[in-house]
């Protein structure tokens, strides 16, 4: 079986990268900018950091900012209008998951206009034309989707979340500036962080890993699991980091897709509205502990990675347990709730819950199989 890897044109990394953003846009010969984010990146002084710098210019632009958590089809549909009526060539995103996910889906609609009621792009839509082009400026070291060919988008109809996967999405030109991450919150930052944790321990254990994509994922759990607790207390140089360690998980696991983890937090998303990383966080122990005896050697790999003590020796039984250990206390460390309950989720929604999570894309990529009922008890232990 031949392994495909996937990646953006063009990356930026480290202070000052979104200086580049200008001298990309002209080499590009673009004409005008349709910008996604969302009110608070505008209200809060984040986007204007790139705003600045295209006005200095004098380069084109208008704003699209009524982006919300967890993306609606209302909202891209509505996006799609704003970049028609725009006279937008190309999209600048600013900001976490949500605007990128959301300039994906309209780059992807305004360039397969066939895809205009959006659900048709759920899965691996059979699209012909890439989308138009994307500048993605993260501002949350978390989702990796200024490199990935992922994106989700909910419908709100059904309160699902579904994944569109498609090579054509994926951003020309990506700015991963430390300082635009700053701003980050400590809740944000603990969400965002253990989301990326999440890509790099399921991307890791899914069963389409290879060699390419394991370098990529050890080596972003050794990143992320050194840096994000100071990058939570906001020092510099743990955001710095985390901003890499993110950025490296996407280039693996959007290559070879999650598992069980994301495909149980989507729907946790979709009807709770739930921040998506907060969702991944509160699930990844169990999840890891529920998957234990599926991975080989390979939590062994995770718990060299976190650095845990005397990993190369332990028991293969022992060391599996001392990595979810690991993970759990390093979840507690940045103060992610422990329960579901505590998060607003219902008993009484945990059969339609479990449904949708056994219908996820993601959930396929587990390495173990999983029924419906394994997945509403899993639901039910973490109330």
């Amino acid at each position: 079986m031949a392994n495909r890897m996937i990646l953006n044109e063009t990356s930026y990394f480290g202070k000052g990268a979104i200086e580049r953003i200008v001298p990309e846009f002209k080499a590009r010969d673009f004409q005008k900018a349709l910008i996604i984010t969302d009110k608070n990146l505008i209200e809060f002084g984040v986007a204007t950091n790139v705003i600045d710098l295209l006005d200095e210019e004098k380069v084109a632009y208008e704003v699209y900012d009524d982006i919300v958590p967890n993306p609606t089809i209302t909202i891209v549909k509505a996006g799609v209008a704003a970049f028609k009526a725009s006279g937008a060539d190309c999209l600048i995103a600013i900001g976490g998951g949500s605007p990128i996910d959301t300039a994906k889906a309209i780059g992807m609609i305004v360039a397969n206009p066939e895809f205009s009621d959006v659900l048709s792009l759920e899965g691996t839509a059979d699209t012909k034309n890439p989308s138009m082009p994307i500048f993605a400026v993260p501002t949350t070291s978390g989702t990796a989707a200024e490199v990935t060919i992922n994106y989700v988008i909910t419908d709100e109809t059904t309160h699902r979340k579904f994944v569109c996967v498609d090579p054509h999405d994926i951003p020309i030109v990506s700015f991963v500036d430390s300082e635009l991450m700053m701003g980050m919150p400590k809740n944000l930052a603990a969400a965002t962080g253990m989301d990326a944790m999440t890509h790099a321990i399921e991307g890791y254990l899914t069963k389409d890993a290879w060699e390419l994509t394991d370098m990529l994922h050890l080596k972003a759990i050794e990143i992320i699991g050194s840096s994000l607790r100071e990058s939570v207390k906001g020092d510099p140089r743990g955001r710095e980091a985390m901003a890499l360690g993110q950025y490296i998980a996407g280039m693996g696991f959007s290559n070879v897709g999650l598992g069980l983890v994301h495909g149980m937090a989507h729907p946790l998303s979709a009807w709770y509205n739930i921040p998506h990383g907060v969702a991944c966080a509160s699930l990844l122990p169990t999840i890891m502990a529920f998957n234990k005896d599926f991975t080989g050697e390979k939590y062994r790999d995770i718990a060299n990675a976190l650095k845990v003590p005397e990993a190369q020796t332990m028991s293969l039984e022992a060391v599996r347990k001392a990595a979810v250990r690991a993970i759990r206390q390093l979840s507690r460390d940045v103060e992610i709730p422990a329960t579901l309950s505590e998060l607003g989720v219902q008993a009484k929604d945990i059969s339609a819950i479990a449904e949708d999570a056994l219908r996820d894309v993601c959930t396929a990529g587990n390495p173990r199989e999983v029924m419906v009922e394994e997945i509403m008890d899993l639901y039910q232990s973490l109330m």
